[in-house]
């Protein structure tokens, strides 16, 4: 079998406390006979399956001190894939006393650390202080100035990290692409924002407080009134209080405009222009003032709980909060995610969130379907489908809906373009709504057609990278990569013998070193073989009535994707496990660690308690240690 396992942090002989000592003891007792005559034949030496190699593992101090690696191993027994197909398997004796054995694991409590230089001698560090996404970036200007960015304005796409999210520190890198884009896009929006007449600046999302000369009821000159407003302007494009010293030096440049050209609203640009290209706004600074962990300021609180849910900066209130440190308090910001889930602005929670978990974020920029098999494919329904999407995601945390929906739900969102292209009467120019299904055939994350196009190929459908898609995205299973020299599905089938897609990959799997994986995979993306390379129903594929059937490693079958659904909602743990911790990734901009399993942990048990409601899942994260501490370098 291969399964590739990167092993945790090994603790020495030394480090090994009573309790793991004893857990150790068992393993030599009830599981190293296990392993002998059951896994050493596989995994023994360097080129062992997977790269795990289990005879190193013969004493109680080296199983003890392996620890997270054997939750790993765990999880293929469960599931009844490993051994392999056509091994000896395990009897129901055996996988007893070692299930009994791995959930009699001592805990550690690491609820209240962050992985330091103190706690992990591995320990690298991470960036924390980052620059705003794309995407960030959009919604921030959207929300101080009141005018949306167009694509082209935009600097360039960002790159993922941590757990597959663009909000890692690491990989966002500032070039001067990006530089150039800032300083053209505060100019343009700055200058539509605040023309030279008044009437076009109330017209705007960006309104200044006014002086005498231009407001009658006014009582202030006109250098007081700029002040006003570039203290406020800058307070809350930096997110947090601004000091004297900065807006002196932003009322240097209101100066030296205005006396060029005695125009408030003029002289008021090149300031405002100077807040939105400063790094105070282009990056998230949390700036530090002494070594080891500390929890951080409410501000800087504000801001993540304003990026984790909406992508964007904090509104007024949400600063009001922090300015009088009441955010700090549990039900005070209970409340205050449950007030950002039902703004519009949640919306982010798909868009940013939904589509990089989903594998979408560059839905409809790489290869399309290929015209000529699917001329219906145009840009009309590319987007249709990309909203669907976001509303799906965005839709299970502003409802409060049970998380389980995003894999089998009775309801889609739709227009009369997609309802269209799905089957599905709505009356024309319908906008979007949520559209109640009749039966199970549709509903959820697997059924939508951004999937299923993108886990296509150009001309045809893809069991195999829909497996994988599944296997990946939905339960979090680590699929590797193909064995080298493999040939394409196209050129393996003896010509005339395998005239479908699905006799082409069972000819496929006969093959020893494609068997474990797509063991796992195929029968998976046979669920979704109704539906075709750009997601519309079909019962026949070149002809030939579709067979949809599949079975598992584990002896579950199933046919069509109303019961895939079923046997996933079986698996439904995996889901959520997976789900919360790339969700945490998300919202921590990192890589996850050992300290962060209890978070883990806390929120499966939480969204237990909550009948599977999703909301508690952002609440949850919020309070949690990690989110509103971090750990700074000491200073030399």
């Amino acid at each position: 079998m291969l399964l590739a396992i990167g092993f945790a942090h090994a603790l020495s002989a030394e480090e090994l406390t009573p309790e793991l000592k004893a857990w150790g003891d068992r393993y030599t007792k009830d599981i190293l006979p296990v392993i002998k005559s059951r896994c050493i034949e596989c995994h023994d030496g360097a080129e062992s399956e997977g790269s795990l190699d289990l005879a190193k593992f013969t004493s109680s101090e080296s199983a003890a001190s392996a620890g997270d690696m054997w939750d790993r191993v765990a999880r293929r027994i469960r599931q009844n894939e490993m051994p392999p197909e056509g091994s000896p398997g395990l009897n129901d004796q055996q996988k007893g006393a070692f299930n009994h054995w791995l959930d009699s694991r001592p805990k550690q409590d690491l609820c209240n650390q962050l992985a330091s230089d103190e706690t992990q001698s591995w320990y690298r560090g991470h960036v924390m202080s980052r620059r705003l996404t794309r995407t960030e970036y959009r919604n921030s200007v959207r929300d101080l100035v009141g005018i949306e960015l167009s694509d082209s304005e935009l600097p360039p796409s960002d790159g993922a990290g941590g757990e597959g999210f663009d909000t890692v520190g690491d990989s966002l890198f500032t070039s001067p692409i990006h530089l150039e884009a800032y300083l053209m896009s505060a100019n343009r929006v700055i200058e539509t924002a605040l023309p030279d007449e008044l009437a076009g600046a109330k017209s705007s999302g960006l309104l200044p407080v006014l002086p005498k000369e231009l407001d009658p009821e006014s009582k202030l000159e006109a250098r007081e009134a700029a002040k006003q407003t570039l203290s406020k302007f800058a307070r809350r494009a930096w997110r947090r209080p601004v000091d004297d010293a900065e807006v002196e030096r932003l009322m240097s440049l209101y100066d030296g405009s205005y006396a060029r050209h005695p125009h408030y609203l003029a002289a008021l640009r090149q300031p405002m222009k100077a807040v939105l290209i400063s790094p105070h706004f282009l990056f998230v600074v949390e700036s530090e003032h002494e070594g080891g962990v500390q929890r951080i300021t409410p501000h800087q609180l504000a801001t993540r709980l304003a990026l984790l849910i909406w992508s964007s900066i904090p509104d007024e209130r949400l600063m009001q909060m922090a300015d009088n440190q009441s955010l700090y308090e549990e039900e005070v910001l209970r409340g205050e995610v449950r007030r950002m889930l039902a703004d519009p602005r949640s919306r982010a929670l798909g868009e940013n969130f939904g589509l990089q978990w989903l594998g979408l974020k560059e839905f409809g920029n790489g290869p399309r379907p290929d015209g000529e098999v699917f001329p219906e494919y145009n840009d009309q329904l590319m987007h249709g489908m990309r909203e669907e999407a976001i509303r799906t995601v965005a839709g299970v945390f502003q409802n409060d809906a049970p998380l389980t929906d995003l894999i089998d739900a009775d309801y889609i969102y739709a227009d009369t373009t997609l309802a269209r292209h799905y089957g599905i009467d709505l009356p024309e120019e319908a906008t979007w709504q949520q559209v109640n299904l009749d039966d199970r055939q549709r509903g959820g994350v697997l059924t939508m057609a951004s999937v299923l196009t993108t886990t296509s190929y150009p001309r045809r459908t893809s069991p195999v990278l829909r497996g994988r898609w599944i296997l990946e995205e939905v339960l979090g299973s680590r699929v590797p990569p193909p064995p080298p020299n493999v040939p394409a599905l196209e050129e393996e089938h003896e010509s005339g013998k395998a005239t479908t897609l699905r006799e082409r990959l069972e000819i496929h799997r006969k093959k020893a070193e494609c068997a474990s994986c797509h063991n796992r995979m195929d029968p998976l993306g046979f669920g979704l073989e109704n539906f075709d390379g750009i997601g519309r129903w079909r019962d026949l594929d070149n002809g030939q009535p579709i067979d949809s059937a599949g079975a598992l490693p584990s002896g579950d079958k199933f046919s069509g994707p109303a019961e895939l659904k079923v046997i996933l909602l079986k698996r439904s743990g995996e889901f959520q496990k997976h789900f919360v911790k790339k969700l945490l990734g998300f919202a921590l901009g990192r890589q996850l660690n050992k300290f962060d399993n209890c978070i883990v942990d806390q929120c499966l048990k939480r969204l237990r308690e909550n009948d599977l409601k999703s909301a508690v899942l952002i609440e949850e994260i919020a309070l949690s240690y990690p989110f509103q501490h971090r750990y700074f370098k000491s200073k030399p």
